[in-house]
């Protein structure tokens, strides 16, 4: 089948009408298409059509070809193991066959589905893949070796090194930096800025994972690194004058100069280099920097209006690192000044000065939080007055810096006068910016902190951002490519029962159940937090959904993804219990077995907190409805409950209920040798809140043995692991 076969000219004609469909913006035809191409993957030689557009249909317009491509990459993501074996070699060989295709856009079409392939294991069972890779690298054609820079083909190190060796010398800088980046090799000496650039990167990247190998060589690096910092370009000495339009490549690191001179030398490089060597140890020297710091304080605050734009945007990043200091001393002294003089910089005429004070404010905001209600109408004044300002790049950290100040300030920021400043242009942006605009993400982080932080304000803005929302959602779930950021979330947590209407509109419930099965972590995260915002604002709507919904929870109690698990804990919380019973008798009861470990490994490291007592009377509602899903793990429920450090009363009564039960259902002798095996803190701390009187040997039950438990340390690892956005 490999070569022989051919598309029927019907079933390609389907296929190639279909893509074209598959690119419409209408979300009823891209749920049409994503339906059929479920459909469609039923068929084996599906996917041979799939590679035919890709590699073979020339004739066909190359978004088309391409797209064709990254369904099969899904398809290899999602199906690859039930290929059939001449299905699975077809797209190989066409694969190796079309590596250097002249188009660009099918190059690395083609080069995704390579590494998709090889990412599945199935590096051992394509056997000429590497054989051929190493015959290209021997080619003068440009186009086969800028796409072998790929780091997912398991270990072919052995083979490629010694090919990629021959490219530090190669025609084309491009390849050059490519051969570096691959094998954090070094062209020291390379005439190409782009190369030694990159030599810069790759000794940086080897410190991280092998210091002991750099350490010899260590007096050459840093001699070579303080060389490159010498080197002149355009991030050099000229004043980079906001007039300059952003290039895509402008958010690069800068290798700063690092000379040991004196902080308050006249010669603006040395100054500069001391700042930064101040700010650098900052967090490793804090206790020994406190005695300077009110001395220094104010120099670097006079700093931040050098002539030198270097100069001011060193000094914004320095003064971050000591903010947390900055707002345990008295408002007026440093904090006022402070945040008085970033602001003009954030105004700064300069684009790096802009970035780095728009950055150095928002590490303050996190920091001041509502120490920075007093001065809230100037923030805001300052911060709209930089829509108009600034350009593609510092607008991101713009949308940053106003999420975090609504973030640090909360329901401060929800007065008319405070609205009406910071609402229009946040507004006029999202109006401006299409749904395929990647800055729109920001954007909606940023608008999910606002809404969050204005409540009832946001109300006049809801509905639009709303349903732009819900659509965005079901556009990129019909694309199969769904971004990590969810923000209904904001808007349900921020409009709390005003959201019912927008919901009852709108199929954000459907999307909601996708999105809590999506294969990111992140994106299930999200998911289970805005599922917990709509039980507590709309309930009436998400208790049709609980069956559906209760099993999906309960296979996220893993806590390897501990965010993942806590909003999912925490999406269970007192507004289903009613309905937990009902739901679980049917669904999860049968499965807590499953799950019941995980979930109390990962909930006794989570402090007290209206979250966890949420989640833990959810837990006990299903051990009340399945006891037996527990028995096999009850040391692991004791050591969870044992977490605790001050349960309410009616949480308390459960746990007792729970804890006497088992122990009068095994009867005392049995109870006797399984607590003997508890840990002596656990066993203490159980009798000393649990026990009839403190005393032990009167009521409860257990079982018979017992397994190992987790350690406990009395009052336990308090994580900081409260709902995630």
């Amino acid at each position: 089948m490999e070569c022989e076969w051919k598309p029927d000219g019907q079933g390609l004609q389907q296929i190639l009408q279909l893509l074209r469909e598959s690119q419409s913006p209408d979300t009823t035809t891209q749920r049409s298409v994503q339906q059929r191409l479920e459909q469609l993957n039923q068929y084996p030689d599906f996917n041979n059509y799939l590679i035919f557009v890709l590699t073979k249909l020339k004739s066909e317009d190359e978004p088309t070809r391409s797209l064709s491509g990254l369904i099969l990459k899904n398809n290899v993501k999602a199906h690859y193991q039930s290929f059939p074996n001449g299905v699975s070699d077809f797209i190989k060989n066409e694969c190796l066959q079309n590596i250097g295709d002249a188009s660009p856009l099918i190059r690395a079409t083609v080069g995704i589905l390579i590494t998709t392939i090889a990412s599945k294991g199935e590096l051992q069972n394509w056997p000429e893949l590497l054989p051929k890779l190493c015959l290209l690298l021997d080619s003068e054609d440009y186009n086969t070796c800028e796409i072998l820079d790929s780091d997912v083909l398991d270990r072919p190190l052995n083979i490629m090194i010694p090919k990629f060796l021959q490219f530090f010398k190669h025609i084309s800088p491009k390849i050059r930096s490519h051969a570096i980046a691959c094998n954090l090799f070094a062209l020291a000496t390379d005439e190409e800025p782009e190369v030694r650039k990159n030599v810069c990167r790759a000794l940086v990247m080897l410190l991280e994972v092998r210091m002991d190998r750099l350490l010899p060589h260590m007096h050459a690096i840093i001699q070579y690194m303080l060389q490159r910092t010498q080197d002149q370009d355009e991030n050099g000495d000229i004043e980079e004058d906001e007039a300059v339009p952003d290039n895509e490549q402008d958010i690069r690191p800068r290798f700063h100069r690092s000379r040991t001179e004196l902080l308050f030398h006249p010669e603006w490089v040395i100054k500069e280099s001391g700042i930064l060597v101040l700010g650098a140890i900052a967090e490793g020297c804090m206790q020994g920097m406190i005695t300077y710091l009110p001395e220094l304080l104010p120099h670097l605050v006079l700093c931040l209006a050098d002539k030198k734009a270097l100069v001011r945007s060193i000094t914004c990043w320095t003064l971050s690192r000591y903010a947390h200091w900055v707002v345990s001393q008295p408002p007026d002294t440093y904090l006022k000044p402070l945040m008085t003089e970033l602001l003009k910089r954030v105004l700064d005429s300069n684009k790096r000065v802009q970035e780095a004070a728009c950055s150095a404010f928002a590490t303050l905001e996190e920091e001041a939080c509502t120490e920075l209600v007093p001065y809230l109408a100037y923030i805001l004044d300052t911060l709209v007055f930089a829509f108009g300002k600034y350009q593609h790049k510092n607008l991101l950290i713009l949308y940053d810096a106003i999420g975090t100040l609504a973030d640090s300030v909360g329901h401060h920021l929800n007065k008319p006068e405070y609205i009406q400043m910071l609402m229009p242009p946040l507004i006029q942006k999202w109006n401006q910016l299409k749904d395929e605009d990647k800055d729109l993400f920001p954007l909606l982080e940023c608008l999910s902190s606002v809404a969050t932080a204005l409540q009832s304000g946001f109300l006049p803005y809801c509905e639009p951002v709303y349903q732009r929302c819900v659509n965005l959602v079901q556009k990129t779930l019909a694309q199969s490519m769904l971004h990590q950021s969810q923000p209904e979330h904001g808007l349900a947590e921020g409009l709390g029962g005003n959201i019912e209407q927008l919901v009852a509109r709108s199929n954000i419930l459907t999307l909601m159940y996708q999105c809590m099965q999506d294969k990111m972590p992140e994106v299930r995260q999200s998911s289970f937090a805005l599922l917990g915002d709509l039980t507590k604002a709309c309930f009436h709507h998400v208790k049709p959904c609980i069956a559906e919904f209760m099993p999906v929870l309960g296979t996220n109690l893993n806590p390897e993804l501990i965010s993942v698990c806590n909003n999912a804990t925490w999406a269970i919380g007192p507004e289903m219990q009613p309905y937990v019973a009902m739901a679980l008798r049917l669904l999860v009861a049968p499965v807590l077995q499953q799950f019941i470990r995980p979930w109390c490994t990962s909930l006794r490291n989570i402090r007290d907190n209206e979250e966890k007592d949420s989640a833990f009377r959810g837990i006990c509602t299903m051990i009340s409805v399945n006891p037996g899903g527990v028995v096999q793990d009850f040391i692991f429920f004791c050591d969870a409950v044992a977490s605790w450090v001050n349960p309410n009363e009616e949480l308390r009564d459960m746990f007792c209920k729970i804890l006497h039960g088992f122990r009068n259902q095994v009867g005392e002798e049995n109870w006797q040798r399984f607590s003997d095996q508890f840990p002596a803190p656990l066993k203490e701390r159980l009798a000393s809140l649990y026990e009839p009187h403190g005393q032990g040997g009167r009521e409860g039950g257990g079982r018979e043995g017992g397994e190992g438990c987790s350690t406990l340390c009395t009052g336990s690892i308090r994580a900081r692991e409260g709902k995630r956005k």
